[in-house]
């Protein structure tokens, strides 16, 4: 109970602190390492304050690879856990639009490269999609939550948006898709207090070569990539 008080009321705190060391880093004149420092020292310390054990399955991966990932999302826990267990891939969030709005959180996102999406406004969400698409040509890679929003339904993937799948084909990068478990047991949708106790899984399924389907055959990937996905899920939930 401890260590679950202590996560929630530091937490705020640890990350203002690593925002204005985000922001005080030039992107124009850091070097790869400098400019992703602040972000991964932050996912690490979230993740260490939280006490969570993660086991992992990182299957045909390159640990410095670049890719686009596509992934679930349950939890705000899975950002830190994913900048842990993807530090070499130099990953940036593509993520809505309320999270940029937040203050200095959200200017610190932006200064750090991750791609606001407004998903209510379709021409501004496909702009963002293109910008997206620039900086994986940057050597950056995408992560994207077709879910669109955090899944409360734990026992099954929600139905994925059309616009992951449009970045993945457009970026053109090999597609890591990824499923994780128990982030939502452990910290849920509107949750201030975590549960540490449930092991948080994650797997990687193979690499997809993204030339296999066309973007006119966009909506076929998608149906694909939903079929794989929620059965691994529910073969990785089984494990508990």
């Amino acid at each position: 109970m401890l260590r679950r008080l202590f996560f929630t009321i530091l937490l705020v705190p640890v990350t203002i602190w690593y925002s204005l060391k985000m922001l005080k880093v030039d992107p124009k004149t850091s070097t790869p390492a400098e400019y992703d420092r602040w972000g991964l020292a932050w996912g690490a310390a979230a993740v260490k304050l939280s006490g969570i054990r993660i086991e992992a399955d990182m299957g045909e991966v390159d640990p410095e690879g670049h890719y686009v990932f596509i992934g679930n999302h349950q939890s705000n826990l899975d950002i830190p856990v994913l900048f842990k267990l993807l530090k070499g891939n130099r990953i940036r969030f593509v993520a809505k639009k309320s999270l940029f709005d937040i203050p200095l959180y959200g200017k610190a996102l932006a200064h750090a490269g991750h791609i606001c999406i407004d998903r209510g406004n379709r021409r501004a969400a496909m702009q963002s999609l293109n910008e997206a698409v620039e900086t994986a040509k940057g050597g950056i890679s995408p992560l994207i939550f077709p879910e669109g929003t955090r899944n409360t339904k734990l026992d099954e993937l929600l139905e994925f948006k059309i616009g992951a799948m449009i970045l993945a084909l457009k970026a053109g990068l090999p597609v890591v898709p990824f499923v994780m478990t128990n982030t939502g047991r452990v910290m849920g949708k509107g949750d201030f207090i975590i549960d540490n106790r449930p092991v948080v899984r994650f797997k990687a399924l193979p690499v997809i070569d993204p030339s296999r389907y066309t973007l006119k055959e966009r909506e076929q990937f998608k149906n694909d990539l939903y079929a794989m996905m929620n059965e691994a899920y529910k073969e990785l939930l089984a494990k508990g």
